[in-house]
């Protein structure tokens, strides 16, 4: 941590960011809740101070965006407010404010770390060597849930109604209608929360008792809040873990019926969905974002790199993830640096026309990782494809492939071994 090396160039940058994105989007992506005590005033609007700081260090060089929990870095008057006040800064602090303040770090730990790690390694009840889907179903309709900014609790009878209907109509692997030993479970590993009762919450284990446990306390319950203010403000997260569920255990099925149901059928789920009417703000990701981004894609390709995918043919398993982080990179233009001119035109969806295309094919040992993808108008992509240039094409894509991912905030990575 180099908080002293920190100037007004650096805040002014992470304030600019967080204008672009919007101040819950900017706190949803660095992990921060917002100040109660400290508020940095500039410019006529008011920021989280030790969000801002936060931020700011991530644009030293080599150096990452501070986490709310990192040792040493609190935003009182010891850390963020003095520095900022140093710098020249504005500062209001609100004496009323009760402790613990919001921008205190998220009791269960580190929000992007930990929690998207206990759902990208669920551990479910496997039967005749497959994976039950009762965990898989709860977590996508929650997903669906807080993409469409419902509610996060709900009671009991509401939770049991939907998700009884969903288990009878996708649990094809024997699953009873039975939503209660799923979350008691996922209750117990962290990521569902349960309220409105008293005494300890039963086990997932036995069969009368779980049932009844429920049936007794009618507790609401709901996703827990970090995941579920973060996954409609994190798309790249949001794609990495559906990436991952559906490929971890919905292998041999076909998905798209359940994600019809929970609201998860998009059309093109690998297209960044406009935060803002105006471009091209719609395309930002800040470099914390595309770095944990990348993270979860290099995991994913660590377990399945040279599987395929067991449909009516055979093809490789893709990242939508990594296709949705080349997107936002490109801030919607095409990435061949001697590109001649894309379309004007626009989408249904008003997003610009590219199509992300892997530079040197999977079949020929390629990757399905940002570092060799690039996004093309429909003409460079013909070129690269089928044009007379396109080996020295391919060469230039690939370098610039490299220079836009680590700019983007990614680091060089070696190509994992295939699992398995």
């Amino acid at each position: 941590m180099a908080l002293a090396d920190i100037s007004r160039v650096e805040i002014e940058k992470a304030i600019e960011e967080c204008d672009r994105l919007g101040r819950d989007a900017f706190l949803t992506a660095y992990g921060f809740r917002r100040a109660r005590r400290y508020v940095l005033v500039h410019g006529g609007g008011q920021y989280d101070s030790k969000a801002i700081v936060g931020a700011a260090h991530g644009f030293l060089p080599g150096e990452r965006p501070l986490a709310p929990d990192t040792p040493g870095f609190s935003g009182g008057a010891k850390h963020a407010a003095r520095l900022l006040r140093r710098l020249g800064f504005d500062v209001v602090e609100d004496p009323g404010a009760s402790d613990p303040p919001h921008d205190e770090p998220i009791p269960d730990g580190p929000i992007h770390d930990d929690l998207i790690h206990r759902v990208t390694h669920l551990k479910v009840n496997r039967s005749a060597s497959r994976p039950a889907l009762y965990k898989p179903i709860v977590l996508l309709w929650a997903m669906g849930r807080a993409l469409r900014g419902e509610p996060r609790l709900l009671p009991w009878s509401e939770t049991e109604e939907a998700l009884k209907a969903l288990l009878e109509r996708h649990g094809t692997r024997g699953e009873r209608p039975r939503p209660d030993y799923p979350i008691a479970s996922l209750h117990h590993e962290g990521l569902w929360e349960l309220r409105d009762f008293t005494g300890p919450v039963t086990t997932a284990h036995g069969d009368a008792g779980v049932k009844r446990w429920f049936s007794a306390h009618q507790p609401r319950g709901g996703l827990v809040e970090p995941l579920h203010e973060l996954f409609p403000h994190s798309a790249v997260t949001r794609l990495a873990v559906l990436d991952d569920l559906l490929d971890t255990f919905f292998e041999d099925l076909d998905p798209a019926p359940l994600l019809a149901d929970v609201g998860l059928e998009d059309s093109d789920p690998a297209a960044p969905r406009p935060v803002v009417a105006r471009a091209p703000e719609q395309w930002l990701l800040t470099a914390a974002e595309y770095e944990r981004g990348c993270r979860l894609v290099e995991e994913k390709e660590a377990r399945t790199r040279g599987r395929r995918r067991a449909r009516t043919t055979l093809g490789p398993v893709r990242s939508r993830a990594a296709r949705y982080l080349v997107l936002a990179r490109s801030q919607g233009r095409c990435e061949n640096p001697d590109c001649t001119g894309q379309p004007a035109d626009v989408t249904d969806r008003n997003h610009p026309i590219l199509e992300v295309d892997h530079v040197i094919g999977l079949a020929q040992g390629g990757r399905d990782h940002p570092s060799q993808m690039v996004a093309l108008c429909p003409n460079c992509h013909a070129v690269k494809t089928r044009g007379r240039t396109r080996e020295a094409l391919r060469d230039v894509l690939l370098r610039v492939a490299r220079e836009r991912h680590e700019a983007g905030g990614g680091r060089g990575a070696e190509a994992p071994e295939p699992s398995g």
